[in-house]
């Protein structure tokens, strides 16, 4: 049975990565600058839900949140850092991060679902930090250039999108710990953050 569901969701990860790209830039607006608060709040309201690398790793990082008490504070501390690294690069920060290093991150996420032992707390908000930077400087790269206006709104959507995702995985994860510990959750989703993270380094070496 865990094999097959296993199957299965490799299967998954496998439609997901034939139906997208790596690319740093997704946009909801089809590319365009948002012009006002609204095109602003569902840029970012959007925005890490068709880049596949982002939602892969907001919800796999829920997942992984909740092998600790403290762990709603993981998800806060990637979105915080989202946040800042976004603003960073909306203010004109001049380097580029290259694909493969969000590719990485969710390999090194996939790595951790998968093992046995937890990392140390701080090691697991350093992994927080870093990755949310990371994507949410990436994320940036479709916003750059934009009024104050939907820049704020797009910020505001960001937020709302990534917290509500990895809060809401984090708190499927915690319930089925409790109440449903044979469910195999955590093993499930490091195969898939995993499989999708080695596809997207491999699409970004040949790129």
């Amino acid at each position: 049975m865990l094999r097959h569901t296993i199957r299965m969701m490799c299967a998954a990860a496998a439609l997901f990565l034939a139906a997208a790209s790596p690319a740093l830039a997704h946009h909801v607006m089809d590319y365009a600058m948002p012009a006002t608060a609204l095109e602003g709040l569902l840029s970012g309201l959007g925005h890490p839900v068709i880049g596949v690398d982002h939602l892969l790793f907001i919800l796999g990082a829920g997942v992984l949140a909740a092998r600790w008490k403290r762990g709603l504070i993981l998800p806060l501390l990637f979105v915080t850092a989202s946040l800042s690294a976004a603003g960073w690069r909306a203010a004109g920060a001049p380097f580029e991060v290259a694909e493969v290093w969000i590719a990485a991150t969710l390999v090194v996420l996939g790595a951790i679902l998968l093992a046995a032992r937890n990392p140390g707390w701080a090691e697991a908000a350093a992994l927080f930090v870093v990755s949310g930077a990371l994507h949410g400087y990436a994320l940036a790269e479709a916003i750059v250039g934009a009024e104050s206006t939907p820049l704020l709104a797009y910020f505001a959507g960001l937020a709302v999108i990534q917290s509500a995702i990895a809060l809401a995985a984090w708190r499927v994860a915690t319930w089925l710990a409790l109440h449903r510990p044979r469910v195999p959750l955590q093993r499930l989703a490091g195969t898939v953050v995993g499989i999708a993270g080695l596809a997207f380094v491999g699409m970004a070496a040949i790129s």
